[in-house]
This record gives C-alpha cells, structure tokens and sequence, in this order.
C-alpha cells in the first residue's frame, strides 16, 4: 500500500481526496497547515504527495522547495493541486521541484492516472 501525503486546507477536497484515493489502496494522510503538513512529510516520508498551493503557515510552493532540497524526498513525486491554474503559477510549482501540477476543479480519475505514472517512474528510477 502506497504512502500518500495531503495537504490541503479544503475540507471537502481533502475528504474526497481521502475516500477515493482510499478506495485504491493508497494509505492517505491529510494536513490542512503548511507546517503540520511538512513536518509529517518528515515524519512519515510519503510514497507521493499532494500538495496545495495556497496553505495557513506555509504556502505548497516553498514545502515543495524544502523536501526537494532534502536527501530523501529527492525522489518522491509531489502534485501540486490548486485553484491557482495561471501559467506563472505553474512555472513556479515547477521549479519549485513538482513533478506534476493540476488546477482545480479535477478528475479523480485523472489525478490517480497522473500519480501511477510518477510512482511508476520512481519504481523504474530505483528498481
């Protein structure tokens, strides 16, 4: 079962985003705080992540820029999901280290499509 961190500070897209991914077998943890959300980052190294742009405490772009500076999240596939689908937000989310960056509103269809293809990529990387 896949690790996948959340966060984002909307309840009702982190509680679709925990039922659905759930029921694809994915062990799914949910911050609502850019702090809280990079330090279980640490704690619990998620197989991927889920990050919003805009967060209390810490905005996706700068949690993004941290874990990628670290050792061991270099590999590990962050989403960016966010209201913010403008063509310079996507650059930043970009450069930030995110592997994928989607607007909101989603499929979830789409979204598990997209982190299969990174968790796959990663699986080819270090197998």
């Amino acid at each position: 079962m896949k690790k996948v961190l959340v966060v984002e500070d909307s309840r009702l897209v982190s509680e679709l985003l925990r039922i659905e991914l759930g029921k694809r077998d994915f062990d799914v943890t949910v911050r609502d705080d850019g702090l809280e959300g990079l330090k279980t980052a640490k704690d619990i190294v998620p197989d991927i992540l889920i990050l919003d742009v805009m967060l209390p405490s810490m905005n996706g772009f700068k949690i993004c820029r941290l874990l990628k500076f670290d050792k061991r999240f270099k590999n590990i596939p962050v989403i960016m999901l966010t209201t913010r689908s403008l063509e310079d937000d996507q650059k930043i989310g970009m450069t930030s280290g995110a592997n994928a960056y989607m607007a909101k509103p989603f499929k979830i269809e789409v979204l598990v499509e997209k982190m299969e293809e990174l968790l796959n990529e990663v699986g080819a990387v270090e197998g």
